[in-house]
């Protein structure tokens, strides 16, 4: 359905075809399709806008329109003057947070928006245009994150449709601040598939300094490097990294510690919360898990699933593609993590189109996520006293949007260990994001080693698709030897050379590698 509704606007990219002809470019049409998309989604949140969010509580739930952004406005200051991290919090207003809970990035952003908040009118309070404003600066942010995705794989311009028009990101864009970090976090990866580490690690560290979930980028790029023999790419990227992080933070944490220590200290002491795998097991049985308790096993779990992962990477056929694994990493956090706040579906939907490009899958996820955003409202409509989902359903919800990400979560899975089935690799490419890493060769695996792909065949169509490139017998390993004036190719008896190349020869003169 999705190619042939294309046809409007040009139909599928074809591998000749060029860019940039006439005025409706693929990245144009995403770009217009995500600010309609959002905009929809500011609709939808226009009961709450008018009368929801301030005539008691029922309303913002029965209405699926709730957000913490105008709530926020009042009860950590803004809407008074306090500055972030340095003025405390009033106990009348933060019932018992004294200093904004959010890193300091995301504090800069909500500070910003009050900047730009007009006084309240007789009409419209102030926490109205509050939201407004925070919902033309998210908007930028959607539209960013839908552009990145066109342009890491930029022989699949249009994949930035799925981000565009993905039904959870219009319905959880302005629940919280969470689009702020995943903009950044994606022009990161999007600088890293242009193979500029340095810049990429900046944008890394500033998304890690709007949100911590970003910073988990790192693992998957250090597997990746290892597993390639190559790693000054990765120093050079965490070196930016920890640059813009410390630049942002230091200057708060040395005048402010208190207020800066609140995010890390409210993550440690929050407990068991909303659409969590624990609340299930709290509720459903007799288990006793008090929040260190849950911090310990939820931790376990986490690094368990991480080793899996790192396992994963070192006994594939092929290396994993950097979204593949940047999206699992992610993926693995959220599942295990003490809450699953609807809006946490942000951060996957980009990594999850990059990692698994295909409308079927996402949109059977998606649903999941729409009716487990639909489910949590209902259930806490039904504790206001208002009809709503009792215990049990948004027990059955939890239970499917866990399923349907874990569901996600083995598909991407089996294309690593099936490269044949990546539709990203369908037409020979290897890793379009990966920067550094796109069609070099491997230096450490526990199962055969695959070479690297010629330069001129990098990006190109293989004879065969993704999966077929030549097989290299088990138990040979590829060195690479450097002589003076001269480069040669890893050898494997036994495999020919791909494009007619020689790996005997090596390289024509003057163009080493």
């Amino acid at each position: 359905m999705a190619e042939a509704g294309s046809e409007l606007i040009g139909g599928p990219r074809g591998r000749h075809a060029g860019v940039g002809v006439g005025w409706w470019t693929p990245l144009r049409v995403v770009a217009l399709t995500s600010i309609g998309m959002f905009a929809l989604g500011m609709v939808q949140k226009l009961p709450c806008w008018t009368t929801g969010w301030f005539h008691g509580p029922a309303t913002q739930y029965t209405r699926a329109c709730y957000s913490d952004i105008p709530h926020l406005y009042r009860a950590r200051g803004f809407a008074d003057g306090l500055i972030p991290y340095l003025d405390r919090i009033p106990e009348e207003l933060g019932a018992g947070m004294e200093f904004l809970e959010y890193p300091v990035l995301t504090g800069a952003f909500m500070e910003v928006a009050a900047w730009l908040t007009p006084g309240g009118t007789q009409s419209h309070r102030p926490e109205q245009y509050y939201w407004s404003v925070n919902a033309g600066m998210l908007m930028i942010c959607a539209v960013v994150i839908a552009l990145c995705v066109s342009r890491i794989h930029p022989r699949r311009p249009l994949d930035g449709l799925m981000v565009a028009l993905s039904p959870a990101l219009a319905l959880t864009a302005t629940i919280n601040w969470d689009l702020l970090a995943g903009a950044l976090l994606l022009i990161g990866l999007l600088l890293w598939s242009r193979s500029r580490p340095f810049a990429a690690g900046l944008l890394i560290g500033l998304a890690t300094a709007a949100k911590l979930y970003p910073v988990l980028v790192l693992g998957p790029l250090l597997l990746l490097c290892l597993r390639a023999g190559r790693l000054r790419p990765l120093i050079v990227t965490c070196g930016g990294t920890v640059i813009s992080w410390t630049l942002v933070n230091l200057p708060v944490m040395l005048v402010a510690r208190e207020g800066w220590a609140t995010f890390y200290t409210f993550s440690r002491e929050r407990s068991v919360d909303f659409g969590s795998l624990w609340l299930l097991m709290v509720q459903r049985t007799d288990l006793s898990l008090g929040t260190e308790r849950v911090n310990l096993l939820a931790t376990a779990a986490t690094l368990a699933g991480w080793v899996v992962l790192a396992v994963v990477t070192f006994v594939a056929p092929r290396r994993p593609r950097l979204p593949q694994l940047v999206f699992l990493a992610v993926a693995i956090f959220i599942l295990f993590n003490k809450v699953y706040s609807p809006q946490y579906v942000l951060w996957l939907i980009p990594l999850a189109v990059l990692a698994r490009p295909r409308w079927r899958d996402l949109l059977v996820w998606q649903a999941a996520e729409v009716l487990y955003f639909l489910a949590i409202w209902m259930y806490l409509a039904q504790t206001t006293g208002e009809p709503g989902l009792p215990r049990g359903g948004y027990h059955l919800a939890i239970a499917l949007h866990l399923a349907a990400t874990a569901w996600l979560c083995l598909v991407v899975l089996r294309d690593i260990l099936r490269p044949a089935r990546d539709p990203v690799r369908a037409d020979g490419s290897d890793d379009p994001a990966g920067g550094i890493l796109n069609g070099a060769a491997d230096r450490f695996a526990l199962r055969p080693h695959i070479p690297a792909l010629p330069p001129e065949h990098r990006g190109a169509v293989v004879p065969g698709g993704g999966g077929d490139l030549p097989a290299v017998p088990a138990g040979i390993v590829f060195h690479v030897k450097h002589d003076v004036g001269k480069a040669e190719h890893p050898r494997s008896e036994g495999v020919e050379p791909l494009g007619g190349t020689s790996r005997e020869t090596g390289p024509p003169e003057g163009n080493p590698t």
